[in-house]
């Protein structure tokens, strides 16, 4: 079974920050490309952040370099890095990979700014 657990969301208030965490198990973690998507609801989903295998990364146009994806190949983690954060950044967070052909999600961690 593969599992992706989010943890780190939680309350700031407008210009904070916060380290968003995903926990793998059952990949090869070091092989598999990861992604942060988040979610309003009502809206859809929309893609945040992607950490190829071999490190390289790609943000959505939004972030506009206050976010950072990283990687702990040692610890089947990935993490999402969250600075200057805005009201508009309130969301819930998933983190994604694909894996033997099957989309794999988390089940998200709320991440809530407040002005």
């Amino acid at each position: 079974q593969v599992y992706l657990v989010e943890s780190g969301g939680g309350l700031v208030q407008s210009g904070g920050a916060l380290r968003l965490s995903c926990k793998t198990s059952g990949i090869r973690f070091s092989l598999a490309h990861m992604n942060w998507y988040r979610q309003v609801p009502g809206n859809q989903r929309e893609f945040v952040a992607r950490i190829t295998n071999n490190g390289t990364t790609s943000y959505a146009g939004f972030v506009k370099a206050r976010f950072t994806i990283s990687r702990d190949n040692t610890r089947n983690t990935a993490h999402l890095q969250l600075n200057l954060l805005e009201p508009e950044d309130t969301a819930v967070h998933y983190c994604n990979t694909s894996w033997k052909g099957r989309d794999v999600w988390g089940r998200g961690t709320q991440v809530t700014v407040s002005s």
